[in-house]
């Protein structure tokens, strides 16, 4: 279980809201650690099927390669404009490769869920469609905070 949120437990998600938000949400953005201390950022599409953050990842990329060597990641969904629309929310954990990189679409129970969820909301299709380029990563996360300026009193 991810540890709970201590500040600003008034404007926090409650576990329903984050489900929902993480659902609809389509980008993310992903911090990995370079071998120098150096953090990397980079957006992402992912799917939440309210245990873990699945993210799908080109596997010549610079965040692959620096998960190869550090797993830590940081993940912020985050949304609205005007300062009292605001919300979002920050996972942070461990990234684990799950299935074969690149992805080719070879049986993988565990990827059953994550690639539905993700071809229904990337592309209206029922199965997913696989390049060669692309594998799956999960974050299930250690510690979530999350944030909605909407519940601030008016």
């Amino acid at each position: 279980m991810a540890d709970t949120q201590r500040r600003g437990r008034r404007i926090m998600m409650t576990q329903g809201e984050l489900d929902d938000f993480l659902a609809a949400q389509r980008t993310c953005r992903v911090a990995t650690v370079g071998g120098d201390g150096a953090p990397h950022v980079g957006a992402l599409w992912f799917v939440w099927d309210g245990t873990a953050l699945w993210l799908y990842s080109i596997t010549r990329s610079k965040r692959w390669a620096q998960l190869r060597k550090d797993p830590r990641i940081a993940v912020v969904v985050d949304d609205g404009h005007a300062y009292g629309e605001l919300r979002g929310a920050e996972l942070a954990g461990r990234a684990e490769f799950v299935g074969e990189a690149p992805r080719s679409g070879e049986p993988c129970p565990e990827l059953d869920a994550p690639e539905r969820l993700f071809a229904e909301k990337y592309f209206g299709m029922s199965a997913m469609p696989h390049d060669g380029r692309h594998a799956w990563l999960r974050l299930t996360p250690e510690s979530v905070a999350s944030w909605d300026f909407r519940k601030i009193p008016g």
